[in-house]
């Protein structure tokens, strides 16, 4: 879609409210000044619960205590906690009191097979563990035969004594111990240690283990407060896993800095029953929970038999709105009240976003800002800021980051599109025991080599075309960036997931779609059918594209491609 087609609104730009702490120390007392302010809201066996700022901010300081009263003697950085479990008020604190109290906090992907779980936490030389009733048995199991996991630390102790050789300690005794020992509580100040650990996804090989410092971990915090539209009146509903970063500093650090209330969606299930309690008035999102959104609200439509009808409205408030006439409160009233009709605002990254959802979410009233980053930059690169959006771009790089575009070409656009770069206190201490991905992540003169591909305007907005790792080269020395007509077919109702990959044949490289057809949206057709008829649709589509960006060969599937818990798809193992 052009820009010229593309209309959203600019907001006005306020004034807002927030302190710019540097250390955790800092943040907690932030924390703390919000009082009696909700925190948190979520469910307990089906019950509410609630957490204000000043008991969730004094969990966290005995917390800490306690830890240090277990690892009494030994040094911080060499003692290494994970945390895994499902989102929780819970799983904040300890990740703070870790932090605090100067050791290493790990957080771990629950979704992850229990070896994969128990291999990160032998890498990482894990001391103890802090998990949710869900891994009870689990993790018992993982610590009778780990080389140095020494603690349990259950948020819900189970019954059964703990194996020889293991000390298990749950959550509340941790922190009355702490409470108990009448030590004074004092945050762990080092901006430069290795405050945390973090396991990449591996969408693209093998997973890294990365190192942040306080430092890394408040620039992007900070940075996060300085570029959303949040203020402490708002409220959010956190629905994507805590353990990453993207979660855990754009909704979690920077929110409650803010003083604003986070209601914890337990499962996707409940996820519009949540909307209608909660009552949200923004999200941080990435694309697949966007489109499932829209889709909840076309599948409604139909339902109701006013399908037709809201594909007119959405035109027709479109075509209004060039002319400045916002129409999306009276139109599409039914709409937002299906979100619990407060929702104003979204922040998604993550991925590419369909543009086009940009565009219709604008037209319902509600606005989506778009972001960039990256595990290694803590995670936070750019923003777009909420009162002067481009259409098409992720927005400039954020307070304490340098961006910059190198080792490019322009292309048939005149844009110089080459790979983003970044430098600046965001930026991870590097890898651990990987001393050659260090070395091939930096650029001599210290920039962060993102393996992202892009290009920057001439106001410093960043678009980002694809990545490094998955460009197809052609044999004419084009290069393809397979996200980008990835994108034209996900706009293919037929295609469920699609990845474009270069195959080698006889007569050079081949562009080939990886097919797997939407059979959930269409139960009734033959194989042989969603086989034409896509056919038929791509060649379509290849009428549009350049020659060297046509797809020249399709093989379906049967099973979705293998992703990350964060929904991502594992490019590199598609075959």
């Amino acid at each position: 879609m052009s820009q010229k087609t593309y209309k959203i609104r600019n907001h006005k730009k306020i004034e807002h409210y927030y302190t710019l702490t540097d250390n955790v120390g800092e943040y907690l007392e932030v924390l703390a000044g919000h009082g009696d302010r909700t925190m948190f809201v979520w469910k307990e066996k089906g019950e509410r619960r609630e957490i204000t700022y000043g008991d969730f901010t004094d969990t966290v300081k005995r917390l800490s205590v306690g830890f240090r009263q277990v690892f009494a003697g030994q040094e911080g950085e060499h003692v290494r906690i994970a945390v895994i479990g499902e989102t929780s008020p819970r799983w904040f604190a300890s990740y703070l009191a870790v932090m605090a109290a100067g050791y290493t906090v790990v957080p771990m992907d629950k979704e992850l097979a229990l070896s994969e779980i128990s291999g990160f936490m032998a890498f990482g030389g894990i001391s103890a563990v802090v998990y949710a009733p869900s891994f009870n048995e689990s993790m018992e199991e993982i610590a009778a035969g780990h080389p140095t996991l020494r603690v349990l630390i259950p948020m819900k102790a189970p019954e059964a004594d703990a194996a020889e050789g293991i000390r298990r300690i749950s959550f509340d005794e941790l922190a009355e111990m702490g409470e108990a020992s009448g030590e004074e509580f004092t945050a762990d100040a080092d901006t430069e240690r290795v405050a945390e650990l973090l396991f990449t996804s591996g969408t693209t090989g093998t997973s890294k283990c990365v190192m942040l410092c306080q430092r890394n971990i408040f620039t992007a915090m900070k940075a996060a407060c300085m570029s959303v539209d949040f203020n402490k009146d708002d409220v959010l509903v956190s629905v994507l896993p805590l353990h990453h970063t993207y979660e855990l500093t754009c909704t979690y650090m920077a929110g409650c800095n803010f003083g604003l209330t986070i209601c914890i969606n337990e499962s996707l299930r409940y996820l519009m029953r949540d909307f209608k309690e909660y009552q949200p008035t923004g999200m941080v999102l990435v694309p697949l929970f966007v489109t499932t959104m829209y889709k909840k609200v076309l599948a409604e439509a139909k339902k109701a038999g006013k399908d037709k009808i809201l594909a007119g409205a959405t035109k027709a408030a479109h075509a209004l709105s060039f002319l400045g006439v916002d129409m999306s409160r009276k139109l599409f009233g039914d709409v937002r009240e299906a979100f619990g009709g407060r929702l104003e605002k979204i922040i998604c990254g993550g991925a590419a976003l369909n543009p086009e959802l940009i565009q219709i979410f604008e037209t319902f009233g509600i606005s989506i800002y778009e972001g960039y980053g990256i595990t290694e930059c803590s995670p936070l690169v750019a923003v777009t800021p909420y009162y002067r959006r481009k259409p098409g771009t992720v927005g400039p790089a954020v307070p304490g980051c340098e961006a910059r575009i190198a080792d490019g070409a322009e292309n048939e656009n005149g844009q110089y599109v080459g790979e983003i770069q970044v430098k600046g206190d965001n930026v991870m201490l590097g890898y651990m025991n990987n001393e050659e991905a260090n070395a091939s992540s930096f650029t001599e003169d210290g920039w962060y080599r993102t393996g992202d591909m892009g290009y920057m305007d001439a106001d410093g907005y960043i678009a980002i075309t694809g990545r490094m790792k998955s460009v197809i080269v052609l044999d004419n020395g084009k290069n393809v960036f397979p996200e980008e007509i990835e994108e034209y077919l996900s706009d293919i109702d037929l295609i469920a997931e699609a990845v474009v990959v270069g195959r080698e044949e006889e007569d050079g490289v081949t562009l080939t779609a990886v097919i797997y057809p939407n059979y959930a949206k269409y139960p009734e057709k033959a194989e042989a059918d969603f086989r034409d008829e896509i056919q038929k649709r791509i060649t379509a589509l290849n009428k549009k594209l350049p020659s060297f960006k046509q797809i020249r060969k399709l093989e379906f599937r049967k099973t979705e491609f293998e992703k990350t818990t964060t929904r991502k798809i594992k490019r590199h193992l598609v075959k």
